[in-house]
């Protein structure tokens, strides 16, 4: 089984739980290894005694400054629009 994360580590990050996260690149949710392991082992009743492998390879590194500038909102400029008093005059 091959699955796809987003690995973010900031040492710097307010609280602990946010200097190493793992995200789904699609739906940006947190993997639930737990159930992941499951659906391999066919979640039957029971207890596993079970040897979890774990092999990771670096597709592609982003530097943290990028990241967030990729992150704020594009705001497109546009002609402002007429006022009221403008279009009543």
């Amino acid at each position: 089984m091959t699955k796809h994360y987003i690995l973010n580590l900031d040492p710097n990050a307010k609280y602990d739980w946010d200097r190493r996260t793992l995200r789904d690149p699609i739906t940006a949710d947190h993997p639930a290894l737990a159930d992941l392991i499951a659906q391999e082992v066919g979640e039957d009743p029971g207890s596993y005694l079970i040897a979890v492998s774990i092999e990771v390879k670096v597709l592609e590194k982003v530097a943290n400054e990028q990241v967030k500038q990729t992150a704020a909102p594009v705001v497109s400029s546009r002609p402002q629009l007429p006022q009221r008093a403008e279009l009543v005059a």
